[in-house]
């Protein structure tokens, strides 16, 4: 039949396919509603556009929009674990994959990592308002930059690169509760996928819920005052407020974005992957953006957007006026489960791309052994808690959240340019969805993730090139050498079907 454009063998290493349109859009939603409307909102807002966040927010999520029409074409073609890997591996060769694979591992395990040392911080405040606070010597991670001032390598204007050179301790032993989380998270997707999209819709359920209340609750008393002027003025240096800091908060606020790449990691556990991925990739970030626009106007009307660079900045936002205070608590319990939710779907999607990986030989063939029970690729789930438990434990969000943001623009200016290229190599393959306006949508995927790649700090791509040294040297040690030929197929149109495109 015309739909079905893949053929994968079936095996003991086969996924249980469980996950319907629901699920999709929950999981996409799931990554996306978190860090970013709970804690990386206030900073962006606070340190780059001011009010103007707004705008960053809209446009960070067109050009989402952009390379999400494209990666809906894909994963309907290629309906496999993987999502970027695999599609650039079907279009650009094992070396392109291999690239873009290993670029995927740094953006999902710096992720996870990142949401659950953000969730340790809403975990310690809420324990400390019931009276019971964690140890400090368990509160925080125990190593540090220089621009923190509990650093013991602490030094006043410190540039990034020394920041980064300079590394210290703060004489804690390692973060607890972060650890706590993602060891549970990580159980919670060995005993089943299907168990952990339930898992994870209750959590999506609570957290929408309160981001719903916080918005339809300050409206009304959104002080306009605060939001005057709309774009601070640019203080001389580019990306410091003004339309420069608008643009430079997009590359920052894109952290908030990553969510929607891990519902086509899914897309091999889909039960309907042509019908369901699209709905799951495009509805989930279109829900998210209007919320994390409307998000933003609240929070910088409820307070001055100079307050808001906290690690809790809309629970501090709602407290600034009587009338909202009251929703104080109510936040912390919605962060604390919307970061859990996060870590969940990150890890689910960075253990997939091992999973596709290793079923491709790039990396050993234990990372995609299936659970005989679970049918859930636990040995590469165990790896992947271990690693993001090692970085959540020790590193602290300054070192971790700019690892996230450029390796996932660069995936999705990847996936952009392969959907064109396979539609010049490949016209006649069967795609049960396609991107509208193709040689219009994708070429501006390209420019404005590409755009928001240049705007990121320098030190951001020094990361970047480093750990892209590494990958290669282990592309042509290892994964060269055991790569498998192609576990799929992609079918052309049959007659009827072609004609009636």
């Amino acid at each position: 039949m015309a739909g079905q454009t893949t053929k994968i063998e079936a095996g003991p290493n086969e996924l249980k396919r469980a996950l319907g349109p629901v699920h999709l859009i929950a999981l996409g939603i799931g990554a996306i509603i978190g860090a970013g409307i709970f804690v990386i909102t206030g900073h962006a807002a606070a340190s780059y556009a001011g009010p103007g966040v707004v705008l960053s927010f809209a446009i960070a999520g067109t050009g989402c929009l952009f390379a999400g029409l494209c990666y809906a074409e894909y994963a309907t073609m290629i309906p496999v674990a993987g999502s970027a890997y695999t599609y650039t591996y079907a279009t650009l060769g094992s070396f392109m994959g291999w690239f873009i694979g290993w670029n995927l591992v740094l953006e999902y395990l710096a992720a996870s990592s990142t949401v659950a040392v953000g969730w340790g911080g809403y975990f310690n405040d809420f324990m400390n308002y019931l009276g019971h606070p964690v140890a400090a010597q368990f509160a925080s991670a125990p190593l540090c930059v220089a621009t923190d001032v509990h650093c013991s390598t602490y030094t006043p204007n410190a540039s990034a690169l020394d920041a980064i050179a300079h590394i210290g301790f703060t004489g804690t032993y390692f973060n607890l509760p972060a650890v706590a989380l993602i060891a549970l998270v990580t159980i919670v997707l060995v005993v089943g996928v299907h168990l952990s999209a339930n898992f994870n819709n209750l959590m999506v359920a609570i957290k929408l819920s309160i981001v719903v209340l916080v918005i339809a609750a300050g409206i009304p008393f959104v002080v306009h005052a605060n939001q005057t002027p709309f774009i601070p003025p640019n203080t001389g240096t580019w990306g410091h407020f003004g339309w420069s800091g608008v643009l430079r908060a997009t590359g920052v606020i894109f952290f908030a974005y990553i969510g929607f790449d891990a519902v086509s990691v899914a897309a091999q556990e889909a039960r309907n992957p042509q019908r369901d991925m699209p709905i799951g990739i495009l509805g989930s970030l279109l829900i998210c953006t209007v919320l994390y626009m409307l998000m933003s106007y609240v929070l910088t009307g409820l307070a001055s957007y100079t307050t808001l660079n906290v690690a809790h900045p809309v629970s501090m936002a709602v407290e600034q006026l009587p009338a909202t205070k009251w929703l104080a608590p109510i936040v912390n319990v919605g962060a604390i489960v919307g970061l859990a939710s996060v870590v969940l779907v990150l890890i689910l999607g960075q253990s997939r791309i091992f999973y596709a990986m290793g079923s491709d030989g790039m990396i050993p063939k234990l990372f995609c052994d299936v659970h005989p029970r679970f049918r859930t690729p636990w040995k590469g789930t165990l790896i992947t808690g271990l690693f993001a438990i090692l970085l959540a434990g020790a590193l602290p969000l300054d070192i971790l959240g700019e690892l996230v943001s450029i390796g996932t623009l660069l995936a999705f200016v990847i996936v952009c340019f392969g959907v064109m290229v396979l539609r010049i190599m490949r016209p006649k393959v069967a795609r049960p969805f396609r991107t509208p306006f193709v040689w219009i949508v994708a070429p501006l995927g390209i420019i404005m993730c590409g755009a928001m790649m240049a705007w990121l700090p320098l030190d951001t791509w020094l990361r970047l090139g480093a750990w892209t040294v590494i990958g290669v040297i282990i592309y042509f040690v290892y994964s060269l050498r055991h790569v498998k030929p192609t576990r799929w197929k992609l079918e052309d149109q049959k007659p009827a079907a072609q004609a009636a495109e």
